[in-house]
């Protein structure tokens, strides 16, 4: 039997953020489209992360510019799942036409015909627009040098939740980015003895002379920025909103009793070793994170503003010893590390999209969300077209251009 099929203008993969977003700007325009979720709206904000996960800036920030947070203090940062409600609410307040339970399955050009067949295990689809909007954390990332042996438990953060739900004994923590980081910090208030292995990352203030980051990144006009810096195309950031928002400092963290080293180079034969590099990470990161102070200060005094000064915040730590005499590498057993909580990152897997959007090694090939595969668009997706495009507020500006782009293409099309 043929398949019954359901034509729509646009179709939109996820219901996310970045979902949401689109659907608002095409309703706006009167673009006729449906929202295909697999799971429910903004799941990964609610099962994605640990249990005590907030937003990384404040609730002013981290938002749709055409709804604010209820009972959350502007300064404040929205646990998880108030993120999740929000994002339904947004959806509900101009009646998205989201379904959930429905996934993706696979994407085909029409061949003959424009536009596509879209697959999902709700039956077949055919949209002349598709926007893919799942987002950059599709696939948890664990590395290939983690070791082979079932005497570890070994975890994604995104499979973390909470200190009860690991075995006793100590934790190694692969990654310092803001997950590794807050993970760190948990346990270790927790009472779990706490290894960290730092990389390179970027460390900026949570606040300075009564502005949070946030705010001195967009009016230094960073969160516009449309290009990285060579080298830094996926730098790690260090970061946290937790406990009401402060600032990362690896020193303070070593001085609580977390015990840094390096980045982790194997494991053999139970032993895992590192690279002496803790050091040189941390004082690039003590660099980055004086750089902004520098030009916020600069920004002030140009402008003529009043801000209160803040000397204090220049004050940097001595180095602890784990910096003066590291640890290059770790018997397992002998140190009890019965946990390795990987917070490495993500991977994305478009296989399911069967058309000339992905370059050879799967990544998309796009010009500010819009593919080198006619009528597919990308949304969400860091660095899209500024450096604040995977964030809630980016993505929505992000939309909004490629809904523009999509109205563009349909009303050419009503001159045939």
């Amino acid at each position: 039997m043929t398949p019954e099929i359901t034509f729509i203008d646009t179709l939109v993969v996820g219901a996310g953020q970045a979902g949401v977003a689109m659907s608002e700007h095409l309703t706006r325009l009167d673009i006729p489209h449906i929202v295909l979720e697999k799971n429910r709206i903004a799941e990964a904000w609610r099962t994605g992360r640990w249990d005590s996960l907030v937003a990384n800036g404040p609730a002013w920030h981290d938002r749709f510019p055409g709804m604010e947070f209820s009972g959350i203090s502007p300064d404040g940062f929205v646990p998880k799942e108030r993120v999740a409600d929000y994002m339904e609410t947004y959806a509900s307040r101009f009646n998205a036409p989201i379904r959930t339970g429905v996934e993706v399955r696979r994407v085909d050009r029409n061949i003959g015909k424009p536009g596509f067949r879209v697959e999902t295990s709700a039956g077949v689809f055919e949209a002349r627009h598709l926007v893919v909007a799942t987002g950059p954390f599709q696939c948890p990332a664990i590395p290939p040098i983690a070791p082979q042996t079932a005497e570890l438990t070994q975890l994604h953060s995104a499979h973390y939740r909470n200190p009860a739900q690991l075995p006793d004994g100590a934790v190694m923590i692969v990654g310092a980015g803001s997950s590794g980081v807050q993970i760190a910090e948990e346990l270790n208030r927790a009472g779990k003895e706490v290894y960290l292995s730092v990389g390179p990352h970027d460390r900026p203030p949570r606040s300075y002379r009564g502005r949070d980051f946030c705010w001195w990144l967009g009016v230094l006009g960073l969160w516009d920025k449309a290009t990285t810096e060579p080298g830094k195309e996926h730098v790690t950031i260090a970061v946290s909103g937790a406990n009401g928002g402060h600032t990362v400092d690896f020193r303070k963290l070593a001085e609580e009793g977390v015990r840094l080293v390096g980045r982790t180079k194997r494991f053999a034969n139970g032993v895992v070793e590192f690279e002496n590099d803790l050091a040189q990470n941390i004082v690039r990161g003590d660099e980055n994170y004086l750089s902004l102070l520098d030009a916020a200060d600069e920004w002030v005094t140009r402008n003529g503003q009043d801000f209160p000064e803040e000397p204090q915040a220049r004050i940097i730590r001595p180095a602890p010893a784990c910096m003066t005499s590291p640890d290059l590498q770790l018997n397992l057993a002998a140190n009890n590390i019965t946990t390795i909580i990987w917070a490495t990152g993500f991977t994305s897997d478009y296989r399911w999209l069967n058309v000339n959007a992905c370059d050879a090694q799967g990544k998309p090939q796009h010009q500010r969300g819009v593919s080198s595969e006619p009528g597919v668009y990308f949304l969400g997706l860091p660095w899209l077209s500024r450096r604040g495009s995977s964030f809630i507020w980016g993505v929505w500006h992000d939309a909004k251009y490629i809904a523009d782009q999509i109205a563009i293409q349909r009303n050419y099309l009503t001159w045939q």
